[in-house]
């Protein structure tokens, strides 16, 4: 199963719709966005034909983005606990945006989950520690973080994350 990842959108439509793009392009079967969508206009763009999942990030205030994430994905609230098949079996995924280091680490370190998803500090992460792998792809850039924006795609059945660099 391939699931697209993506976060902190910011309400680029360019970057949004790039996105959604390669996910296409890639044919995923799912995406998961780890927060700060920001406006139901943005939200909007990822209603295609993948299914869809959010959390919410720290800049994601307004009230209608999760009525609008649930006309046609979901919209998880806080964090996320999703389960994809993979070759192996199930691929435990906990998603959550990122705001307390403390918390990602301990989602990490907890041994309950494959992949540990989330976003918040723009730049790209993938590491494994004990058996769980940490993975942020990235946001849009500014100084200290990445370059340029990119989304990631995670093969459940390989294992592998791939980041693709994305232009509005």
């Amino acid at each position: 199963m391939l699931v697209g990842l993506c976060s902190d959108t910011h309400d680029n439509l360019d970057l949004a719709r790039s996105a959604v793009e390669t996910f296409e392009a890639e044919d995923v079967d799912a995406v998961v966005h780890c927060g700060d969508v920001v406006a139901p206009f943005t939200a909007a763009t990822f209603d295609a034909d993948f299914e869809f999942h959010a959390v919410r990030g720290n800049n994601d205030g307004e009230c209608a983005l999760a009525e609008t994430i649930d006309e046609f994905g979901t919209h998880h609230g806080e964090s996320a606990h999703l389960t994809f098949e993979g070759s192996d079996g199930d691929v435990d995924v906990a998603v959550y945006h990122g705001t307390s280091e403390r918390l990602v680490d301990a989602l990490v370190d907890c041994g309950t989950y494959d992949y540990v998803v989330r976003g918040h500090t723009h730049q790209r992460t993938c590491e494994e520690r004990d058996g769980t792998v940490h993975v942020n792809p990235g946001g849009l850039p500014f100084p200290g973080a990445d370059e340029a924006y990119h989304v990631a795609i995670l093969d459940t059945d390989a294992g592998d994350v791939t980041f693709f660099g994305l232009t509005a």
